[in-house]
């Protein structure tokens, strides 16, 4: 079995709102597989689907091997999850929550302890173990819930939106292990994040999504390298109709793409130290005034624009408005 995910024409409508639009998803077996987009996208909902927890209205999936509809409970036994809100019960300790959930499983006795011991270790609660968990610091539960999805020694450990609200330090610690599992025990974990960075350092392979679809699909260098040469980035002074940007950039031979988004100007150009002085001079002709301009390498941030027409972060703040 080469894929330890696959979905095809996956659609989800919720009242007006068209959540999935033919999705496709194929993950490969011991991979971190990230699912990449803004909220809103589909990304929980796809994972809702994929564990189980929603039936698509149209569509087909299976999770290690096993039809998703066809079989529920198999895939079930077969998978651990890692929901977006905390999983455990906060009266009782991070021992109590983990002896729980390997008896929901079926797991029993010396065998139980031994798992139960082997991710408090793993995880570095082994000294809070028998805390209630309402005492735990924020990345405490979280490295909790982790756990808990790992007792009972999934094939498949699907991660949703796993480090929203951690601080830095915690993030960190969080990916390290995450890829350790990936590593080390060849597990395979489906990552659904709105963070670039996390999707850019954990993911081998990941899909971008937007508006329910599929746009971009591919490890995170090859992505990146079908943007050739580098990103130029102005800030106007003011906003300009993007008619007469369009115009204005288009004598600049350097430039291989535009796209105007407010006051701001995204391109990318073979030879972006070539490329500057030449925007530069092309904007100075015109009478429009530059605010700032910086130029990088291509970014995820760049992939999503040219797949989905819109930046990340302002399809972000689209979707939360």
């Amino acid at each position: 079995m080469e894929h330890a995910i696959v979905a095809r024409g996956l659609r989800k409508r919720y009242g007006k709102v068209q959540a999935l639009d033919g999705l496709d998803l194929s993950v490969r077996r011991g991979t971190i597989f990230g699912l990449l987009g803004p909220n809103g996208a589909g990304k929980s909902t796809t994972v809702k689907i994929l564990t189980t927890l929603s039936r698509p209205d149209d569509g087909e999936a299976s999770v290690a091997g096993v039809d998703v509809l066809a079989q529920p409970q198999r895939v079930r036994r077969a998978i651990g999850v890692v929901g977006q809100r905390p999983g455990s019960a906060e009266e009782a300790t991070g021992r109590e929550n983990l002896v729980l959930q390997g008896e929901l499983y079926g797991i029993t006795g010396g065998e139980l302890r031994r798992r139960v011991d082997e991710v408090l270790e793993r995880f570095d609660l082994r000294d809070a173990a028998d805390r209630p968990v309402r005492t735990y610091s924020g990345g405490m539960q979280r490295r909790l819930d982790v756990a808990m999805g790992l007792v009972h020694q999934p094939q498949v450990l699907f991660l949703d939106e796993p480090t929203t609200g951690l601080d830095p330090e915690v993030r960190a610690a969080l990916w390290s292990e995450i890829e350790r599992l990936a590593r080390d025990e060849q597990m395979t974990i489906l990552l659904t994040t709105h963070y670039l960075e996390e999707a850019d350092r954990l993911a081998s392979d990941l899909a971008i999504v937007d508006r329910g679809r599929v746009v971009a699909e591919g490890s995170p260098d090859a992505l990146k390298s079908e943007l050739q040469g580098d990103s130029v980035h102005v800030e106007l002074a003011e906003a300009e109709p993007e008619a007469r940007i369009q115009a204005v950039l288009a004598r600049v031979r350097e430039l291989t793409r535009v796209s105007v988004d407010g006051r701001f100007v995204h391109t990318s150009a073979t030879h972006g130290a070539t490329a500057v002085p030449a925007v530069l001079a092309a904007f100075e002709s015109s009478g429009v005034k530059v605010a700032s301009v910086s130029m990088a390498r291509p970014s995820l941030d760049e992939v999503y624009l040219r797949h989905a027409g819109r930046r990340f972060e302002d399809a972000d703040l689209q979707e939360a408005a």
